[in-house]
């Protein structure tokens, strides 16, 4: 009895102790916090002073591009840069971006992107001695970022001159096209372009007096049909095309069948290392980096609905299926729709699973493919957006209408209303959803940049086609310390091959990396 008495009352005093010495470390906290509070207050500028402050503060960041501050509120400027005059540091105007001043910003973030991008860097050392594009005048339409920056100063270092304006209203990065243009290239473009901005650029692009185009290096088609309808005469003295897009090329095979394509054109996006690594793994990566940064949606369990199972269509799958969605397939082909199967994807039409749906994605390059109707039957607080270079694939022009409200949430994220209170999240106003909202991943660009700059070189306008994509993946095996296996003079031989290649003829097709 004894033993225990002791023990509660040592416990009781333990307790008692161990609560009088939080509450002693509470107050002494508080007291500590109280002080630290007071000397901020001191230090914070009122409010004649924050402006000084602000001031001060801008000139000592001597080791970053003039201030962060000018960064923001440039991009708060809501002045159009069709109405502003600018110069660049060589004193010229020979373009038209939001903010010359962003140019040593987008700068830093080219030199990022070479170090990412070492086939063109070894390009560009191997032969701008020769200068193989020397009298080459390149006008060129495609997203302005620092990946296609460096693609671009590749060009000019080969001794091209270049005239350049955005495929996408929304993807150009500002501080890029200002560094470009501090250079001397000469970029029309700003991230936010209207509809008739859009086409002012690509029209100043071309028409200046006394410089004439020679090749076009093309993203969607926009800038080729411009020139071919407005500078026809232009148009005939064009040496060559070189496309990216699945429906810049649509476009292109149009034309040729009407009898009307008299250039010669570089059919890129079909291209093996455009297919294969750009169209797989850039959406790969991509697609969950624009749903993230827009929606914050969590993946786990989501149903989704991916419309068209090609390159792009599978990459978009595979990222969806690791993250634990439950992935559905939409096809017209039976292969791709087989592909799918044999992937572990159920193939659907559309209407059968609209009601359950939590996101839709479309990557077919065509028209309507998510209709205002199969919009109308969405549930609330579904997610749609547009993996497709055009903004075709939604039917967006039909959610337009005086019964449904739009309500501008953030930056390219919309809500879209019914009359019923339902809310649809629109991405991008169904553009481009990676390139709008995020970015995408620079090696693989620089595997379709590689090859967009060999497509202009003369030197391999007769070259067996194999042989240059094989060229274009050889410049980027070192990235990975990748060792070629070698074939023997009697395993050549039996093979009927040279031993250094190419390795595969011009009608093989890789097979689809699934």
């Amino acid at each position: 009895v004894q033993l225990a008495s002791f023990i509660v009352r040592s416990d009781f005093t333990f307790r008692l102790t161990l609560g009088m010495y939080k509450l002693y470390s509470l107050l002494l906290l508080q007291q500590i916090q109280f002080v630290e509070d007071k000397q901020e207050f001191s230090r914070f500028p009122t409010k004649a002073g924050r402006r000084s402050l602000s001031r001060s503060i801008s000139q000592s960041s001597t080791d970053s591009y003039s201030s962060a501050a000018s960064y923001t509120d440039s991009s708060d400027d809501e002045t159009s840069p069709r109405d502003k005059t600018q110069l660049n540091s060589k004193g010229t105007n020979d373009f038209c971006v939001k903010n010359i001043k962003q140019a040593e910003f987008g700068r830093r973030e080219i030199e990022i992107a070479e170090q990412d991008m070492s086939a063109l860097i070894s390009l560009r050392k191997r032969a701008q001695g020769e200068k193989p594009l020397a009298g080459a005048k390149i006008v060129g339409c495609t997203h302005i970022t620092a990946q296609t920056a460096v693609l671009i100063e590749t060009l000019v270092a080969l001794g091209a001159q270049c005239r350049w304006t955005a495929c996408n209203i929304y993807s150009t990065q500002n501080e890029v096209a200002a560094a470009l243009s501090e250079i001397g290239v000469a970029v029309f473009a700003w991230k936010g372009e209207s509809e008739d901005d859009f086409w002012w650029c690509i029209n100043k692009c071309i028409n200046m007096e006394g410089w004439q185009p020679n090749m076009i290096l093309d993203d969607g088609g926009d800038l080729t049909h411009w020139v071919y309808k407005k500078y026809p005469n232009g148009f005939k003295k064009i040496r060559g095309i070189v496309e990216e897009s699945v429906t810049g090329v649509h476009r292109l095979y149009q034309l040729s069948k009407a009898g009307k394509l008299c250039v010669p054109a570089m059919n890129v996006n079909d291209s093996v290392t455009k297919q294969k690594f750009d169209n797989l793994y850039c959406c790969r990566e991509s697609i969950l980096d624009g749903l993230k940064r827009t929606t914050d949606v969590m993946f786990g369990g989501k149903q989704v609905v991916v419309c068209g199972y090609g390159e792009v269509g599978k990459g978009c799958t595979a990222a969806l299926k690791a993250m634990g969605s439950i992935v559905y397939v939409t096809e017209i082909d039976p292969i791709c729709s087989l592909q799918a199967c044999m992937d572990g994807f159920r193939v659907v039409k559309l209407n059968e699973v609209i009601r359950q749906v939590d996101i839709i994605i479309t990557c077919t390059g065509n028209k309507n493919v998510v209709t205002r109707d199969q919009l109308d039957r969405m549930k609330n607080g579904s997610i749609v957006c547009n993996m497709g270079h055009s903004n075709t694939e939604i039917d967006v022009a039909s959610l337009r209408t005086p019964e449904l409200t739009w309500e501008r949430v953030c930056s390219q994220v919309d809500h879209v209303i019914w009359p019923d209170g339902k809310r649809v999240i629109l991405l991008a106003e169904g553009r481009l959803l990676n390139l709008s909202c995020s970015t995408v991943p620079t090696f693989v660009l620089s595997i379709t940049a590689t090859t967009q700059v060999i497509q202009t070189l003369p030197t391999v306008a007769n070259k067996q086609q194999i042989a240059v994509y094989e060229y274009v993946a050889s410049l980027h095996l070192p990235t990975f310390d990748a060792h070629l296996t070698e074939l023997s003079d009697e395993q050549a031989k039996y093979l009927g091959l040279n031993k250094n290649g190419p390795f595969k003829p011009n009608y093989y097709r890789y097979k689809c990396p699934c």
